[in-house]
């Protein structure tokens, strides 16, 4: 968590984070947080990440990543955006 902190220039809130819920009834259901998208204060923050394995293609996981971002900038409405020369 330190070198995330170090590296990263935004604080992840609920991102890389359990969401989910446990019942009385002793059943659960969570899941690890890879999109994510916070409306506050007429802001909108969004992260976006996948599961990486072994077997991950380091360059299909990058394209996948910049899929998921194109996906929740669609949903706002906004059809490109360029942000210190990344461009979605």
């Amino acid at each position: 968590m330190e070198i995330i902190e170090e590296l990263e220039p935004v604080r992840r809130g609920v991102y890389t984070g359990a969401i989910g819920y446990l019942g009385f009834d002793g059943n659960a259901d969570l899941s690890i947080v890879i999109r994510s998208m916070v409306c506050h204060k007429g802001e909108v923050h969004f992260h976006v990440g996948g599961g990486i394995t072994i077997d991950s293609d380091p360059q299909a996981e990058y394209h996948e990543t910049l899929d998921k971002a194109r996906a929740l900038l669609r949903a706002l409405g906004v059809s490109r955006l360029e942000v210190d020369g990344w461009r979605l």
